[in-house]
């Protein structure tokens, strides 16, 4: 199954029983306005998944600023909004895929591989005349039954002891200006972590907003390995979820998440920091 699906599709499928779309849009800074936007219109039968509240466990000193909850949370989350394995999902945001990956990499990782991203976003889906509504969906809780891939996600350490050993592609899928150390609005420390190369999570997408196919997304990672073991990072374990779909389509086999990413990284003082191009 291709990872992202088309509007189309999903417009002549609206009445699938077997289908949840989840609605994920969410702005970082104002954690209000995704389900502000999500009443003011959304696909019919949406329901909303907020990245802090339902996607993201507590901070505290170590861990990111969106730190992954617990398996038994995210199943909580995932069964009261009627995700279970009979159920095919298919998630969306108005952030470029940001926020909707985050979903789609957590089922991944809960092991719910029956999982998709909306092409376009729910702006693209709107232009296009395609119904909205107002509706807030009424929920059907089920059971969501994790089967968690724990190899699909690294803590601080596991990347530490990573770092120099040959055949590691480490991968930072901010800006470069935050990669380079240049500038850093969101965390207090700016840079990268030592050895890792740079890919905006962003240059997966064409100018329209919609994912490159696949034979785009090969030539953008072509000098990587995919038959190498490749982690991707960036400021606290939502973007590279993106980056991490990209490289999927793209052919990749071993691709790990650092979920702390960047704001982990940092909050332990004795880290090494880099700025420059590597």
């Amino acid at each position: 199954m291709a990872n992202v699906v088309s509007m189309e599709w999903i417009r002549d499928h609206l009445n699938d029983e077997s289908l949840v779309l989840a609605d994920c849009r969410f702005a970082l800074g104002q954690p209000l306005s995704g389900r502000k936007d999500y009443e003011e219109g959304h696909l019919p039968g949406a329901v909303y998944v907020d990245l802090e509240r339902d996607l993201s466990g507590p901070k505290a000193e170590h861990g990111g600023r969106h730190p992954l909850p617990s398996i038994t949370e995210l199943a909580d989350v995932l069964g009261r909004a009627g995700i279970d394995g009979s159920k095919r999902v298919v998630a969306y945001d108005d952030q470029g895929g940001a926020m909707a990956s985050r979903l789609w990499w957590i089922l991944k990782y809960l092991g719910h591989d029956n999982v998709q991203i909306m092409d376009g976003g729910f702006g693209a889906w709107k232009r296009e005349g395609y119904p909205v509504t107002l509706d807030v969906t009424e929920l059907y809780a089920t059971t969501f039954e994790p089967q968690p891939r724990s190899e699909m996600l690294l803590t601080m350490e596991e990347v530490k002891s990573r770092l120099g050993t040959p055949g590691l592609q480490l991968l930072d899928s901010r800006e470069a200006k935050r990669y380079r150390g240049e500038e850093e609005a969101i965390d207090p420390v700016a840079g990268h972590i030592p050895g890792a190369a740079n890919y905006f999570w962003k240059d997966s997408l064409t100018e329209q907003g919609t994912w490159k196919p696949a034979e785009q997304l090969r030539e953008r990672f072509s000098s990587l390995s995919p038959d190498r073991e490749t982690v991707v990072y960036c400021g606290s374990g939502v973007t590279a979820c993106p980056n991490i779909l990209a490289l999927t389509e793209a052919g990749f086999r071993d691709i790990k998440l650092y979920g702390g990413s960047w704001s982990d990284w940092i909050s332990y003082k004795e880290n090494l920091i880099a700025t420059g191009e590597e």
